[in-house]
């Protein structure tokens, strides 16, 4: 038996009380934490945040209006609109009202983190575009085991979180470092025997067999449909039936380059008009071409304001290296195998990210599962 079943044991072996978690915590409106201008730079000291996936905005040097948050004073920023939330331990501006920061109340019987933990467990996805912390959210029950409980459970939970991100700390390295090898892989001259070529000299445009499928009569299934970045929906029929390179033709992503701007697809697929389609005759070019898009800067032959846009054109006149066949399969079974280890999410770092972060998830609804004190 571990310690936490021994204090469960002897501390509330009938049950454990549960509260309302606008029982427990108190909120602030973010009003007076709201950054002024959006001018952030990375020389800057405090972070501009959000409550959803982006979190860190940026960085500002405004000196007014900080929201003083630390280790031993942590608050949980809550996105009022859509519940997302995380857990804050330093001084920060907010880019919205459209947050709740949250506290315990004075006097309550919980270990703030282990509220955090609870929170986690809420199974709740809104549908509609209003404010939930107060008309649904804060009324959610989580279990408030004793305090000894719940201290130890945090103490658990904790662990797993710290050897996750040691290993993202170490993930992020690793693509640091895959980063400088593709770079310095990718650069080439006329002593490795390469050759300049334009885009549109290399393989085989596809893009007049595309077709766009509006959403509402799309026929559910199975088969990839593709976009700009990626995968946007399965369906029925397919329009490919081979191995292809996807160049986005569309989209903030052109220039933001948050995710690839050039992917491989293979087998039945169907594209819709917002990614180039090309043909190449071996897999060495295609993906060597893949690896070198992802990796330079085509600003300059992008066009459009409000809506970037790598016309065919312009995607053409793109210049590309094309060494010997040799030597990019050589460049590409090294990067390949960097790939992998770095993205893949069956093998290396990825692969052990994501089996801690479910046994962590399995670990913390176990924990968090209690049955409910029967009152007399």
């Amino acid at each position: 038996m571990s310690k936490i079943d021994e204090l469960i044991a002897e501390l509330c072996p009938d049950g454990v009380e549960f509260k309302e978690l606008g029982e427990l915590l108190d909120y602030e409106q973010p009003g007076k934490y709201i950054v002024e201008s959006t001018d952030y730079s990375d020389e800057h000291s405090t972070p501009v945040l959000t409550a959803g996936q982006s979190f860190i905005l940026g960085y500002t040097n405004e000196e007014h209006g900080i929201y003083e948050a630390s280790p031993e004073s942590p608050v949980i920023i809550f996105d009022d609109f859509t519940t997302s939330f995380h857990w804050v331990d330093f001084n920060f501006k907010v880019k919205s009202s459209a947050m709740k920061m949250l506290c315990p109340k004075s006097g309550a019987p919980v270990d703030f983190r282990f509220v955090y933990f609870a929170m986690r467990c809420v199974n709740y996805s809104p549908t509609d575009h209003a404010r939930h912390w107060i008309s649904q959210y804060s009324k959610f029950t989580i279990p408030v085991p004793p305090i000894e409980v719940q201290h130890a459970i945090v103490g658990m939970l904790d662990s797993f979180t710290e050897l996750e991100a040691e290993l993202e700390a170490e993930l992020e390295a690793r693509q640091k470092q895959y980063n400088h090898y593709r770079n310095r892989l990718l650069q080439f001259d006329e002593s490795r025997g390469c050759k300049w070529v334009p885009f549109g000299e290399v393989g085989v445009n596809c893009d007049s067999k595309r077709k766009p499928v509006t959403k509402s009569v799309r026929q559910a299934g199975t088969v990839p449909y593709y976009g700009a970045s990626g995968i946007v929906d399965y369906v029925q029929d397919y329009i490919f039936d081979d191995d292809y390179l996807l160049v986005s033709e569309d989209g903030a992503n052109l220039l933001a380059r948050s995710t690839p701007i050039a992917f491989s697809i293979s087998g039945k697929t169907w594209v819709n008009n917002h990614a180039h389609v090309i043909k190449y005759d071996d897999y060495a070019t295609r993906r060597f071409i893949e690896f070198y898009l992802n990796s330079i800067d085509i600003q300059s032959y992008v066009s459009g304001g409000a809506q970037p846009k790598l016309n065919k054109a312009n995607l053409n006149k793109i210049p590309l290296p094309l060494p010997p066949l040799p030597e990019r399969q050589r460049v590409v079974e090294v990067l390949d195998k960097f790939d992998r280890l770095t993205t893949d999410i069956n093998e290396g770092l990825p692969a052990e990210i994501n089996a801690r972060r479910k046994q962590y998830e399995y670990y913390r609804n176990k924990l968090l599962s209690f049955p409910e004190l029967a009152h007399a």
